[in-house]
């Protein structure tokens, strides 16, 4: 058998190094802890890697997922408040099917930086524990909320990896 055709011939790894990349911190406006460095954004398929650290006492707003989430901890531990007997410490993988619910917390007596690697497809519907809607996190939104930061703070624009747009092809119609 032949290969196969190579639709997007490259000459180079799309590859990034974690360790000489930025990690924005406070990333997450009103919630303080949360520091974010993005991998692939893809917004015209709605997924987002992120590796994301979080500081001892962090609560998320309670979300919704609309797609799947693979989640890996490399570092501390962290639970869901609707499920406190089941932590995630270092080394555990998550998967998370479409339509979980749930708010993520990392202990307040945590010893030191929770250091995750999530891989999400969709958007993270946002609630207040009230069940008032807060807010939609996915792709785009992490895009213009990097873009906000860099803008802000007078930072180097961020490294990740994104698709082009989808385009026609130059074939007549």
């Amino acid at each position: 058998m032949p290969f196969p055709f190579q639709i997007s011939p490259h000459d180079a790894l799309l590859t990034l190094d974690t360790q000489e990349l930025p990690i924005y911190e406070d990333a997450l406006p009103g919630i303080p802890g949360v520091d974010v460095q993005p991998l692939f954004l893809d917004p015209h398929n709605g997924v987002w890697v992120l590796r994301v650290k979080f500081k001892p006492g962090v609560v998320l707003p309670k979300h919704y997922h609309t797609g799947t989430v693979h989640f890996f901890t490399l570092s501390g531990r962290w639970h869901y408040l609707e499920y406190p007997d089941q932590p995630q410490t270092a080394g555990c993988y998550l998967y998370e099917p479409g339509g979980s619910i749930h708010t993520f917390a990392t202990p307040a007596d945590n010893d030191g930086i929770t250091d995750t690697f999530m891989v999400v497809e969709g958007a993270n519907v946002n609630f207040d524990q009230q069940g008032n809607y807060l807010g939609l996190m996915d792709a785009s939104s992490i895009m213009g909320l990097i873009d906000a930061l860099i803008t802000e703070r007078g930072l180097d624009p961020a490294r990740y990896v994104t698709p082009p747009q989808p385009h026609y092809t130059d074939a007549p119609r």
